[in-house]
């Protein structure tokens, strides 16, 4: 038995020593082939990181690619996340954002990498502003153009963000028509004028409505124009005139940066209508009164011999001198210059918790008007001085949650005549109409001069302004927004949500200083015939004694101004959704916003808007987009109060295709389309379905005015229109962007039509007949269609040497016609509205001149006046060909008071911190009538119109006036009718930047000196400098406060 077991033991010894190797063999095999399993993954790294920019926000779609093999990459996330896997764990990333700095980055076996990428200044049109949000400009379908606060800060001494604007963006037309202190905003249109109602673009600041005068230019980041349908549906239908969208700084995480800015600018007068001289206007008098002495004989005693004439020219003495008066009104108003001042100071900075930017801006106007001791202790006159604060906020809550809070105030004071308004044109009316012989503004013996034959027609407007009183009116607007922001990709990847709560109030105070009204002065004027002094005071209405100037102004405490006050409540939920599904993009976003606002005591207003946009784009190639927006109105009745507005838009970025990757010289194409509807109800009338009723008045029972009932009845005040409906405006855009030789030209160029349907026609303006016995309701009974092209190009070049040159041109035309506007059936087409654009200019039309006493009898007749012709006398066309001139022979003339056709070119270089450029701006196709009629209303103004008929001079510019004799005004012609176009330098600056040396032994980061001016040029056949009327009383020949020259001088430093 023992020797059994003895005999098995070898054997198992030996099975055991087996498995032993065969265990060995599995470990050594198994360690063989985890060495070489890690080898092999000791070659590959797996990364991981986010991508933020400045604002700790993620750049979603960001770059990330190994640096010399961009085939091994991959792009960031909704969240800016983004995971490679890379070759080894010392590579070089490449990362880059449209509109941001690339970065390279070394991973250094570092596993998670957190990247903040900076906004590149060069490339920062890459990223547009759209309509409550961002887009890259590559996948931008609508028609937006955009500029920078950098362009817009170089407008010489300018204050007004909207003048500023001129020229720089296309399709946006600015009208300027007054240089008034506090004022000088100008009107602004997009793209031509589609309605006769309103055709004014909504401006948003920072995604709210306020006006453009509310911000000020040192606080702008970028201005984005919206022009068509599928750009400005989300606005809803206060976006069918287009949409101006201002964007503020914010602050950026980092160190305080901080901006000081302080400019000087000298204003000067622009043009001002050329009057001659005495000497030279009592010349061409008697002429007329030569001319006339056939129809009038008696003209003859108001002829002036020639040693008089020489008094006027060359006075012996002061008493000559006063009863010889020779004023030039202009130098006698007007300064020949005068200052204002604006300083700025910008903070901007932050960290991760919270980013700030803070700005505060002063600006102070001065007046063109010279100063004129009254002897009463005040100076009257016009100024403004304006304060804006302004602080933006960005809290990051959480990872996800962001706040933001905007704080901006305004304070501004302007300086006026007592109780002045805009129709006060007695205090520039001397420079337009006043007689250069009339009198003296200010005799030496301190007598006020008046002229007794004319006072109305021959007024002292600085006798009316230095006693004018002081009134000290101001305006107070506080801004607060509000807005929360949460990512939602907790519960859908992807999901945004925002809401938005925004408070304005705008209070003006008003009559707050000096009221001098019914003092009166001592005025005198001399008679040239009789050296007689006559005074206009001559006793003391009260006392019956003789009159003594005394002070007798009082002070006023101020009132609010009801009509003005303000407050306006906005709130607005929106739901944005954004994700990449390879090469697919898709974004959604809804929005619902409710705004109530109210002007003094009145009911308040109240709007509702709902709105969404759809975006798909496949391989940066394909873009597809839609927009709809559904609208709430008062104006109209539930049946048709709310509608639905809906566009679309296509783009193709033909350059990523393959077939056209062969062209090396092409940058960049991308063509694209856009078409929808949007509504309108932009007039200022309310609940215009509603029959409207007031309570006043008594019946008539007998046949004289107390003879009245006793009674106090309703009566009906205005009639409704149940039918009354939105106006509808279908825009058409087509345009296409491009870019060649590597940036070295870039541009675009878009066709637009737009046709609008049912615009409301005020009843006033109805074909109703007489005997409908009251105003006709308003209704929807016109079409408007408006079409043109916009045309920009840029040029950029660098030298080897750092010497950059560039250019931007752009080019506007936008032409409108009416095509149906209720005219009466049967007018003549000529007389009718439709078939014209808005604003038609009329005319009679003048064929040359009545040579001969043959030519005078063989004219046509003149309904009025017919007796009072004479030879130099107009011909004036009888259109109709009724055998007589009469109001039916007006006829179409020209164009109308906006410009077809707008251009602008700016040139500049850059050099070693040395900078300039100019910029031309003009406009052409566009008529202002301008009536001055010399002599008129026996007063010895003569006006710069060119030569005079003479039988010596029959191709002469112009007929000569009349004295005694009157004639009709429609045989003037076109005489009144100027050529509008004009060519202007509206801007030229050259500047030098300091970076080193002594700005650095400062502790400066940059120091910018400039000198720059503004609309320093001016060339044009009108008579002033002004781009309309709109000013004033609106009467050309009543002028406005003069429009200006600007030279500034100013210095930038950056700390």
């Amino acid at each position: 038995m023992m020797k059994r077991n003895n005999e098995k033991l070898p054997f198992q010894r030996h099975m055991r020593c087996w498995r032993e190797f065969i265990m060995h063999k599995r470990i050594l095999l198994f360690l063989l082939l985890f060495c070489s399993f890690s080898v092999v993954a000791q070659n590959k790294f797996i990364v991981k990181g986010k991508v933020f920019d400045s604002k700790n926000e993620p750049l979603i779609g960001a770059s990330i690619a190994l640096k010399g093999n961009a085939s091994v990459g991959t792009i960031a996330d909704l969240d800016g996340a983004f995971t490679l896997e890379v070759s080894g764990g010392n590579v070089v990333l490449t990362v880059s954002y449209i509109g941001m700095v690339s970065q390279e980055v070394k991973v250094n076996n570092r596993k998670m990498i957190v990247i903040t990428l900076l906004e590149d200044s060069k490339t920062l049109d890459e990223v547009v502003v759209v309509g409550y949000g961002q887009q890259k400009k590559a996948s931008v379908v609508g028609a937006i153009s955009q500029t920078s606060a950098k362009v817009l800060e170089r407008a010489g001494g300018v204050s007004s963000v909207g003048s500023a604007l001129t020229g720089n963006l296309p399709g946006v037309v600015t009208s300027t028509s007054t240089g008034m202190p506090g004022a000088e905003d100008p009107e602004i249109i997009l793209r031509g004028q589609t309605s006769w109602n309103n055709s004014s673009p909504l401006i948003l600041v920072d995604g709210i409505e306020r006006p453009i005068s509310s911000v000020d230019l040192a606080s702008v980041e970028n201005i984005s124009v919206l022009k068509d349908a599928s750009a400005t549906a989300v606005f809803g239908v206060k976006g069918a005139n287009g949409v101006i969208l201002i964007t503020t700084k914010r602050g950026q995480e980092g160190k305080a940066v901080i901006d000081i800015n302080f400019n000087a600018t000298a204003k000067v007068p622009s043009r001002l209508p050329g009057k001659a001289d005495s000497y030279n206007a009592l010349r061409v008098r008697n002429m007329a009164i030569v001319n006339e002495l056939g129809l009038s004989p008696s003209s003859w005693e108001d002829y002036t011999p020639q040693d008089i004439l020489d008094k006027y020219r060359n006075p012996a003495s002061l008493e000559e001198a006063e009863r010889y008066p020779n004023v030039d009104w202009v130098d006698s108003m007007f300064k020949d210059y005068s200052m204002s001042y604006n300083a700025n100071v910008n903070i901007s900075g932050g960290t991760s918790f919270v980013k700030y930017f803070t700005s505060i801006d002063f600006l102070n106007e001065g007046d063109l008007f010279k100063v004129y001791d009254n002897n009463r202790g005040y100076n009257s006159g016009f100024g403004y001085n304006r304060i804006n604060a302004r602080s933006n906020l960005d809290f990051t809550l959480t990872p996800s949650t962001l706040f933001k809070v905007n704080l901006s105030g305004s304070h501004g004071v302007r300086k006026l005549p007592w109780d002045f308004s805009d129709n006060n044109y007695n205090y520039w009316i001397s420079a337009y109409s006043a007689p250069p012989d009339a009198m003296l503004p200010l005799y030496s013996d301190g007598s006020w001069g008046y002229y007794p034959q004319n006072e109305n027609g021959a007024a002292n407007s600085v006798q009316t302004l230095a006693i004018g009183g002081v009134e000290q009116r101001t305006t107070t607007r506080i801004n607060s927004d509000f807005a929360l922001e949460q990512d939602l990709s907790m519960f859908l990847k992807g999901l945004k949500a925002k809401a938005t709560f925004s408070l304005d109030n705008v209070f003006v105070e008003k009559k707050r200083g000096i009221s001098d009204l019914y003092n009166n002065s001592q005025s005198k004027w001399i008679d040239p015939d009789t050296g007689e002094e006559f005074y206009k005071q001559g006793m003391n209405s009260s006392t019956q004694f003789e009159f003594q100037e005394s002070i007798k102004w009082g002070t006023q405490s101020g009132e609010m101004d009801n009509g003005a006050t303000e407050r306006r409540l906005y709130y607005q939920l929106q739901l944005n959704y954004a994700r990449q599904f390879g090469n697919h993009d898709v974004s959604a976003m809804g929005l619902f916003s409710r705004e109530r606002h109210a002007t003094g005591s009145e009911i308040p207003h109240y709007r509702e808007d709902w709105a969404f946009r759809v975006t798909y784009n496949y391989a940066q190639k394909y873009f597809v987009e839609a927009n709809g927006a559904y609208n709430g109105s008062e104006k109209f009745s539930p049946d048709y109060r709310f509608a639905f507005f809906p566009s679309g838009a296509i783009g193709w970025m033909i350059s990523e295709e393959n077939f056209m990757k062969k062209l090396s010289f092409l940058d960049m194409l991308k063509l694209r389309a856009s078409y929808g509807k949007i509504g309108d109800d932009n007039i200022g009338e309310r609940w215009l379905y509603m029959q409207q009723w007031a309570y006043g008045n008594t019946a008539k029972l007998g046949s004289t005015n107390d003879d009245r009932s006793p009674y106090t009845w309703y009566r009906q005040t205005a009639i409704g229109n149940p039918d009354i409906h939105w106006e509808t405006a279908k825009k058409l855009n087509i345009g296409a962007d491009f870019s060649f030789f590597k940036g070295l030209v870039s541009g675009s160029v878009d066709v637009f039509n737009n046709y609008r349907t049912d615009i409301l026609v005020n009843g006033g303006s109805r074909a109703i007949p007489s005997f409908f016995g009251t105003t006709a309701p308003w209704a929807n009974l016109g079409r408007v269609r408006s079409k043109g092209y916009e045309i920009t190009l840029k040029f950029n070049y660098t030298f080897g040497n750092g010497l950059r040159l560039w250019a931007d041109t752009n080019m506007t035309h936008a032409k409108e016609k009416v095509l149906e506007r209720d005219d009466a059936g049967l007018l003549p087409e000529y007389q009718k509205q439709a078939g014209k654009q808005i604003g038609q200019a009329y005319s009679y039309i003048d064929h040359g001149y009545i040579n001969s006493w043959d030519e005078l009898w063989a004219s046509t007749a003149w309904n009025t006046t017919d007796g009072a012709k004479l030879p130099g006398d107009n011909i004036i066309v009888d259109y109709n060909g009724d055998g007589v001139i009469d109001n039916d022979d007006s006829v179409p003339y020209g164009y109308s008071g906006n410009p077809q056709n707008t251009y602008n070119a700016t040139v500049g270089f850059e050099w070693k911190g040395f900078s300039a450029f100019v910029q031309f701006y003009g406009v052409n196709n566009v008529t202002r009538q301008v009536v001055f009629n010399s002599l008129s209303g026996k007063l010895n103004n003569v006006y710069d119109q060119g030569s005079y008929w003479s039988k010596y001079d029959p191709n002469a510019d112009t007929s000569l006036p009349r004295w005694l004799t009157n004639k009709d005004g429609m045989t003037n012609g076109t005489r009144d009718m100027y050529d509008g176009s004009y060519i202007r330098l509206k801007n030229a600056e050259i500047a030098y930047t300091f970076t080193s040396g002594w700005v650095q032994k400062l502790g400066l980061k940059a120091v910018r000196l400039y000198l720059n001016g503004n609309n320093l040029f001016f060339w044009s056949k009108m008579p002033d400098d002004r781009e309309s009327n709109s000013a004033g009383t609106g009467w050309a020949s009543q002028g406005a406060y003069p429009t200006v020259k600007r030279y500034n001088l100013g210095f930038k430093i950056t700390l």
